[in-house]
């Protein structure tokens, strides 16, 4: 009976091995799940899992930029809407206003963040996308499956009784439960991140300022933009003379006046002796 025990542990052990080193084979010698969900699968619709992206660019007046901005990043509060980042850079003289939002919706409430952005800006350009993510989701859920039903396993030996086992047996077994877990917990995070990208729309928002035009609205008028520009380029040039004069009177004071001061002297001597 001894024997019989150790031999049944031996082969429990050598199948524990077998398994975890070959998760592929395993999953290829059990065909019954598969073939009981074939008649399932005939009798409901095939579900694909898509991926959508959108990303839109909208103008609207470099004094309304700020407001429209909070306007729909509000408007994303009170959806089923996830805010994932957002920005803001107001207008000054020296640079242009711009901001950007970047959230993920439930596709029942896209239409309602659309018509509100509509509300308060123009969009000028929008770019839709869509990533088939079936087969990734269909792979990891199989071996969610497989994983599940082999670390189930591994704990019926360990809490079997009946079957004697060597205490490396023992340490085999729950080495090969821990690294089991460890690649469920890795599926399901892979299974996790795959429901946010298909479950929910990713939209990018851009906005920028309209930009200023002539009175005809037909070209930008070069005139009216340099009289703008008019008193930067004046501070500009007179911080540029102050550095220039900075730099140079060191020199000035240090090499030129000796130098003028010398040739003054010389000059004197050569005419003394001339006369």
């Amino acid at each position: 009976m001894q024997a019989t025990a150790n031999y049944g542990g031996g082969m429990a052990m050598k199948e524990s091995r077998a398994r975890a080193a070959s998760p592929q084979a395993e999953s290829a010698r059990a065909p019954a799940p598969v073939a009981a969900s074939a008649d399932q699968a005939q009798q409901t619709p095939f579900q694909r899992y898509l991926a959508v992206r959108q990303e839109l660019n909208v103008e609207v007046p470099s004094e309304q930029l700020p407001d429209a901005w909070g306007k729909v990043r509000d408007l994303c509060d009170t959806l089923k809407c996830e805010l994932l980042s957002s920005s803001l850079l107001r207008e000054t003289p020296q640079q242009v206003g711009k901001a950007m939002l970047e959230m993920r919706v439930e596709p029942a409430d896209v239409d309602k963040l659309l018509n509100g952005l509509a509300g308060v800006a123009k969009v000028v350009s929008q770019n839709t996308t869509s990533e088939d993510k079936t087969s990734e989701v269909i792979d990891v859920e199989a071996r969610i499956k497989n994983r599940t039903e082999f670390r189930d396993s591994l704990r019926l030996m360990l809490r079997d009784k009946t079957t004697k086992r060597d205490m490396s047996d023992l340490l085999e077994i729950q080495r090969t439960l821990a690294d089991t877990q460890a690649e469920l917990d890795s599926s399901a995070t892979q299974r996790k991140v795959l429901e946010q990208q298909t479950s929910k729309q990713h939209i990018q928002i851009q906005f920028t300022t309209t930009r200023v035009l002539v009175q005809g609205g037909q070209s930008y008028n070069p005139m009216m933009r340099a009289l703008r520009q008019a008193g930067s380029v004046l501070a500009e040039s007179v911080g540029a003379l102050i550095t220039f004069l900075a730099a140079v009177l060191p020199w000035l004071l240090l090499v030129v006046l000796p130098f003028g001061w010398l040739v003054r002297v010389l000059w004197r001597r050569r005419r003394s002796k001339i006369a």
